[in-house]
């Protein structure tokens, strides 16, 4: 292992376990590290992708178990969204365009979650024709910037009110591992550029990531997953508009 890499493990690690919380695999927070440590595009991609497969798995599997998943909140958004995001794995965003979109989709879904909650003691029924819509519009952007889409869903299915938090979480981590799959598949050339330290990179992610996950099906309160989520955004945010 590189020692330019062996710098990564451990702020990797600790992005993991941050998404992980929220039943993410971290995918843009990988990207923004990557990308201020001045890695090259056709590196970033296949790797934070591959990574996000790991630490979103178990975070499913963890949320599952504790029994927040809901399957008629999963498969509408995932029907349209796998196909989307094989296309989108396919297509090359020019850099700056890509740096711009995953920037404004991060700063949009922090700003929304450190807003006050909606007091509500039931989620809304999760109307078919929007999730379908929605789940292709999704699964196509995830697919174009390298990422699950977790950081679409999510903050979708709070402020629209169709979930309560750790559903929410507990539906995005197999929503973040399916796409990452299709995406992968439609970039599946890019496996090529996979780093020579790639498993030391994804057993620390996957340590990191069953810490988080651990923690945010578990023990965490609810109420604590929303600014949890924010800050995790924002972190990222800020890291890609700084590199």
């Amino acid at each position: 292992m590189t020692h330019d890499w062996l710098q990564l493990l451990i702020p990797l690690f600790v992005v993991a376990a941050l998404y992980g919380t929220v039943g993410h695999g971290g995918a843009s927070g990988y990207l923004a590290v990557m990308a201020l440590a001045g890695l090259a595009p056709a590196v970033m991609k296949p790797t934070a992708l591959t990574l996000n497969l790991g630490v979103s798995l178990i975070a499913t599997v963890l949320f599952v178990r504790a029994g927040h998943f809901v399957w008629r909140l999963f498969w509408p958004f995932a029907l349209t969204a796998i196909p989307f995001a094989f296309i989108g794995g396919r297509l090359a965003l020019p850099p700056p365009m890509f740096k711009i979109l995953l920037v404004l989709a991060l700063g949009f879904a922090a700003l929304r979650l450190v807003a006050p909650a909606p007091q509500q003691t039931e989620a809304r029924p999760l109307p078919l024709d929007w999730a379908l819509a929605l789940g292709a519009i999704m699964g196509l952007v995830s697919g174009l910037i390298g990422v699950g889409g977790g950081i679409f869903l999510t903050p979708l299915l709070l402020l629209l009110g169709w979930a309560q938090p750790k559903s929410a979480a507990a539906v995005s981590a197999p929503f973040i591992f399916v796409n990452s799959a299709a995406g992968l598949l439609g970039h599946s050339d890019s496996l090529e550029h996979l780093p020579p330290s790639w498993p030391w990179l994804a057993l620390g992610v996957i340590a990191g990531g069953w810490i988080g996950a651990h923690w945010g099906s578990i023990t965490a309160r609810s109420a604590q997953l929303r600014p949890a989520l924010a800050v995790v955004l924002a972190i990222a945010c800020i890291k890609l508009v700084a590199g």
